[in-house]
């Protein structure tokens, strides 16, 4: 004759609150990301306030698009190649990123670009660029 354990008791409503929380956090990571992306398509910036680096891989958003201020070309970098800490701001990975053809060209790292957009895939045929305004090519 014993008492019921507090696992029996508690736990199914434990298990059932961190899953709560996990998806609120999913969700608000999602948010924040998603607010970032169209402050940054719509008013091209300001770059900060910025969601983190691990927020925005929480929220299924793996790459970065980039755009060189010299030959203005759009690429993709993957987030989860980056080595910083996951509570980087996005905005300050934009000093570090550098166009690879310019660089090329210039004969020095050349790093003059403008971070654009979170994406959750890479640029493709089947998923161009993101363009700024509408009369943007």
């Amino acid at each position: 004759m014993g008492t019921k354990s507090r696992e029996s008791i508690y736990g199914a409503s434990v298990r059932a609150a961190a899953e709560q929380a996990v998806r609120a956090r999913k969700d608000a990571d999602r948010l924040a990301c998603d607010a970032w992306n169209k402050r940054m398509l719509g008013f091209q910036g300001p770059a900060q306030p910025s969601p983190a680096l691990g927020d925005a891989l929480n929220a299924g958003y793996l790459y970065l698009e980039v755009k060189c201020l010299g030959c203005t070309t759009h690429q993709t970098v993957a987030l989860t190649t980056v080595r910083r800490p996951k509570a980087t701001p996005i905005h300050e990975l934009e000093r570090y990123m550098r166009c690879r053809d310019c660089s090329q060209v210039r004969r020095y790292p050349y790093k003059r670009s403008h971070l654009v957009a979170l994406r959750s895939t890479k640029i493709s045929a089947n998923d161009p660029a993101s363009t700024w305004w509408p009369g943007e090519r």
